[in-house]
């Protein structure tokens, strides 16, 4: 499907250059240039999944809300999600924070409290 929708905007790029250079008095001698929508560089190596819990009894449960809706976007459905577990599976730990950026920034001490205290991470987005 992706290779077909590139396919069919390369075309309609090409149709529009050509129309384009058609109704313009350019010599047989002149080039015109354009860019090439497609992807150049190597795809960046993929990291493999971490391994499933066994289970989440004991376990220290993150969840992180990215503030991409906003500050309230995903805080309040983790915050119901954090009760749910309180409520079902009491013995699992469940730990609700924001990160102190929003979705572009980073929080390298929360990724290490993270690493350090938790067992598993929810990364949530809002709407």
């Amino acid at each position: 499907m992706k290779s077909r929708f590139l396919s069919s905007s390369v075309s309609a790029i090409v149709t529009l250059l050509f129309a384009a250079y058609a109704s313009t008095s350019y010599g047989a001698d002149e080039k015109i240039t354009v860019m090439n929508p497609a992807i150049a560089g190597k795809i960046a190596p993929r990291a493999p999944l971490s391994p499933r819990l066994d289970t989440l009894e004991g376990k220290t449960i993150y969840m992180v809300d990215n503030q991409w809706g906003g500050p309230e976007g995903a805080y309040q459905l983790l915050e119901e999600m954090q009760a749910w577990f309180t409520a079902n599976m009491p013995s699992v730990k469940v730990i609700v924070r924001r990160t102190k950026d929003n979705m572009f920034g980073d929080d390298p001490a929360l990724w290490k409290e993270i690493s350090e205290k938790g067992d598993a991470a929810i990364i949530g987005t809002g709407q």
